[in-house]
């Protein structure tokens, strides 16, 4: 599966979902701070689905889509990007990057917990260490000084809860629903609906608009960065692994994302890393890969990103 022929394209696909979706949780911070959420996350990946499309185009595919995956595609974009994506980037007004990601990292636990409770999937005794584990972690993860004393932190942190559960539900929704057949169109669809929710839920929600050329340079490169690389390079990336390396070995960014938000928080944004914030990761992590061992799930989360 994995020929000497691929391999430099391999290495260069698991540094995309390694570094690059580990650093959108600081390329959102750095735009949150001067663009309301749901505007940020809708100019994203409505302009990233368009290029997509273009590119899809260019490729040869073809875009034509049935009426059941449209409807599919746009369940999916609302449940990832518009609940899942916005909200979260809504959170990170009032959390850290690096907290953000270390409780993100616990979606496999919430997913486990899904199909236990919707599928009445049976949780094998790995798993269940996994999952006590990852209550162990996020206790200590949340339980903080420095994180209960921020200002709407406890709002923060049940508005990332909430879209884990968007994602959770969207990961078993995938699974067996109809979509293209082509990643790229399928993935191109999702992201322009999920972007178009994104922006009707902007102007419900009041948020004011602003042209490009009024923001700062952080800001704009932050958003190009968002757009390009995390929706665009590392996404193509994730499919691609999906289908040249084994499914436990494209899961392991689940390890590698947060400690890559934590260092590039506190480097950029100065945000604290507590004793105890290492020894909830090393808790919380050790929980997700005692759950990814017990049962392997390819995670749809990377919407997330």
């Amino acid at each position: 599966m994995e020929s000497k022929r691929n391999v430099p394209l391999i290495i260069s696909a698991f540094f995309a979902i390694y570094v690059i979706w580990g650093s959108t949780y600081l390329l959102n911070k750095i735009a949150v701070a001067e663009l309301p959420p749901f505007m940020l996350a809708g100019v994203r990946f409505t302009t990233a689905g368009l290029l997509i499309f273009g590119i899809a185009a260019l490729m040869g595919k073809s875009l034509r889509i049935t009426k059941k995956q449209l409807g599919n595609t746009i369940l999916v974009g609302f449940l990832f990007l518009s609940f899942g994506n916005g909200v979260v980037v809504w959170a990170l007004k009032y959390v850290d990057s690096n907290f953000a990601a270390l409780e993100i990292s616990a979606q496999p636990l919430i997913v486990l917990l899904m199909m236990w409770i919707l599928q009445g999937k049976k949780i094998q005794a790995s798993s269940i260490v996994g999952i006590f584990l990852g209550i162990i972690g996020m206790y200590l993860l949340i339980n903080q000084k420095a994180v209960l004393e921020q200002e709407n932190a406890l709002l923060g942190i049940g508005l990332i809860f909430s879209a884990m559960l968007a994602w959770a539900y969207g990961s078993l929704f995938v699974v067996r629903a109809d979509f293209p057949k082509n990643f790229f169109v399928n993935t191109g669809y999702q992201m322009f609906m999920g972007g178009l929710m994104l922006g009707l839920m902007s102007l419900a929600f009041g948020e004011t608009w602003s042209s490009p050329t009024t923001w700062s340079a952080e800001t704009n490169w932050s958003m190009l960065l968002l757009i390009i690389f995390g929706s665009i390079v590392a996404f193509t990336s994730f499919n691609y692994l999906l289908k040249n390396v084994s499914p436990e070995k494209v899961a392991t960014n689940t390890y590698v994302n947060p400690i890559v938000a934590m260092f590039l928080g506190s480097y950029f944004l100065n945000e604290p890393i507590t004793l105890q914030s290492i020894i909830a990761a090393i808790v919380l992590l050790s929980g997700v890969y005692f759950i990814n061992t017990g049962k392997k799930i390819v995670l749809y989360s990377r919407f997330k990103k």
